[in-house]
């Protein structure tokens, strides 16, 4: 059985920066199994497989290693293949998840993905992750799935010292490190080792807490950031009561097909 694949950089308007996610659109389920295999045969942070319904379309996230509740950049990606490439006509979509309906909306080239807030409170940092990041640890919260360590400035953030052998024992799907920003609202960078991925270019999900925390701490609901990878990326946050709107831009890098037995 052939299907469809995409490669597409996320967040960002240029090739080989953002996040890369693979897309793979289908008429109906394959097995948890064999998604698993396609995730960790295309060996990025993840692939996206969608369905379409009555309603718009069925989502789900693999990483390498996992299926995962919540995936923002990887969302962007699958929309960018429905607007796109499949020529959706509307203008906003709604994917159905484990986490919920999601809906992302096309306006002028960006596409502006709508998420619930993370629920996340102070924390006492478990000794791997003081031990893990060699930095003064100004605070530390804990959200569903993740702990968010907030750092002096986005120099510490950018040359940060960590050990990812110790990151990786601690019970979190990953490790959130942020700062206020020069030249936009804040700055972060996320590990996620105990997913499969030490760190992820950018990472949309990881904004569902940093959005809310930004925007109380900097007492405004719109606000800039940039993931501090390598790869790097820019995000418009929004936080909208309980929710939030990350937009980004997308380009495709790959398309073609995959042979499934």
């Amino acid at each position: 059985m052939k299907l469809p694949i995409y490669h597409v950089d996320a967040f960002t308007d240029k090739l080989f920066c953002g996040n890369p996610a693979a897309v793979v659109p289908l008429n109906e389920w394959l097995s948890d199994e064999t998604m698993l295999h396609i995730a960790a045969e295309n060996n990025l942070a993840e692939t996206a497989f969608y369905v379409k319904n009555e309603a718009g379309f069925d989502l789900r996230w693999f990483t390498p290693t996992i299926e995962v509740d919540l995936c923002g950049h990887a969302t962007l990606a699958a929309a960018y293949v429905i607007f796109n490439i499949q020529k959706e006509e509307r203008q906003q979509i709604s994917f159905f998840t484990r986490s919920g309906e999601l809906t992302v909306t096309l306006e002028y080239g960006w596409l502006t993905l709508n998420f619930p807030i993370d629920q996340y409170q102070i924390a006492v940092p478990p000794p791997a992750l003081v031990e893990s990041i060699n930095n003064n640890l100004a605070e530390v919260y804990k959200g569903k799935t993740d702990y968010l360590v907030v750092l002096d400035s986005e120099e510490d953030v950018k040359n940060l010292d960590f050990d990812i052998i110790v990151l990786s024992t601690i019970p979190a799907r990953g490790i959130i490190v942020t700062a206020a920003g020069e030249d936009v609202d804040f700055v972060s960078r996320f590990f996620a080792p105990q997913s499969g991925i030490d760190e992820d270019p950018v990472t949309g999900s990881a904004h569902t807490t940093l959005i809310p925390y930004w925007a109380e701490k900097l007492s405004k609901n719109i606000l800039t950031a940039k993931q501090l990878s390598k790869r790097g990326g820019y995000l418009k946050c929004e936080l909208a009561g309980d929710r939030v709107n990350i937009t980004g831009q997308a380009r495709l890098y790959l398309q073609g097909e995959i042979e499934v037995d």
